[in-house]
């Protein structure tokens, strides 16, 4: 025979927060298991099936069940325990927290364990348990895109988007930009390759061979890139390179979309433009040029060529840089697609 039953009477709201308890991520197990008891008993199932259902024993079982009828749903959390007290006072805590908080006297941008320990005289331990009890990480930090003073940002904005949402008939719409300053960056000892148990391996030491400055202009609804290595990255270059994008497209309508960097809007350039009747240029608003799309392949340009890269010569660098763009208008050139769908941010 089973053991006498005895009536639980679960309100409303102690059913809500068992459930609650078992089906959320976060709860500790103990109390998941301790939960699952309680719901069981209420189902009315015997001891045999509630223990295989939250793998505790009977006796375990007993004693929650017992703990439950006391004082209900506290008495399924863990009574405070006996133990030495805490050496680290409450104030300490917060005095630790706080001066975290600040930036440090010495010069320095954050703090580290090692000064907040000689700041306070704790050990660094200490300072990290104190640090990850308040969720606080001065290493780390966080950007985002703050708001631009443009006046006319709206207005700005929404011709971009317009741009690429729904573009003119006949139209094509080039992300224009540069990036400059493209070291060509050598060893001073040839690199090591990259083998089972091991990386890639550098010295730390390099030779400069030169720089040169990609122009570059992505045709947002092709996905294609166009490229042009330049010694410097005046207006005179920019021009010249604008120029040489009018041509490449003669019975297209030009909409090209710039940021505010001064050789984009030289008066050379400016006059130039106005006389071209196919041909319009549109500025991202001040402090948004991440509205640019080719600031999104300059991204990717920048992870899969320059990002540990070796050269013998600036010559070598430039052919490597037009051949990544020639393959990858052959086999992966396409439109980006907006995958955000959030909330946009608070003004």
């Amino acid at each position: 025979m089973g053991r006498p039953k005895t009536r639980l009477d679960l309100t409303e709201e102690e059913l809500c927060t068992l459930r609650m308890w078992v089906n959320a991520a976060k709860t500790e197990q103990r109390l998941v298991k301790r939960s699952m008891i309680i719901l069981l008993l209420n189902e009315g199932l015997p001891w045999k099936e509630v223990c295989r259902g939250s793998g505790i024993s009977i006796q375990n079982g007993l004693k929650w069940q017992k703990r439950f009828l006391q004082d209900r749903l506290e008495g399924l959390k863990d009574k405070p325990r006996r133990g030495r007290p805490a050496v680290i006072s409450p104030s300490k805590r917060v005095s630790v927290t706080a001066l975290a908080c600040t930036k440090p006297d010495d010069g320095s941008e954050r703090w580290s364990k090692r000064k907040l320990a000689e700041a306070t005289g704790l050990s660094a331990a200490t300072v990290q348990r104190i640090l990850s009890e308040g969720h606080l990480k001065p290493h780390k930090t966080h950007y985002w895109c703050g708001k631009s003073p443009d006046p006319e940002f709206e207005e700005k904005q929404a011709a971009i988007l317009g741009l690429y949402l729904n573009p003119p008939d006949n139209a094509l719409v080039l992300a224009v930009d540069e990036k400059s300053q493209i070291q060509a960056l050598d060893r001073t000892q040839p690199e090591l390759p990259m083998k089972p148990g091991h990386p890639r391996r550098q010295t730390a030491t390099y030779v400069r061979h030169g720089t040169t400055c990609l122009l570059a202009a992505l045709a947002v609804h092709e996905g294609n890139i166009d490229g042009r290595c330049v010694e410097r990255h005046t207006h005179a270059e920019f021009l010249s390179y604008l120029k040489h994008l009018y041509r490449k497209h003669p019975r297209k309508q030009l909409h090209v979309i710039l940021d505010n960097f001064s050789a984009h809007k030289h008066k050379a350039v400016k006059h130039w433009a106005s006389k071209r009747k196919r041909l319009t240029l549109h500025f991202t608003p001040t402090y948004a040029s991440w509205l640019n799309q080719v600031e999104i392949w300059f991204s990717i340009f920048s992870r899969d060529v320059l990002k540990d890269a070796v050269w013998h010569s600036k010559k070598e660098l430039v052919d490597q840089i037009m051949h990544y763009i020639r393959m990858y208008n052959e086999q992966r050139a396409r439109p980006f697609q907006w995958t955000y769908t959030g909330k946009p941010l608070a003004a």
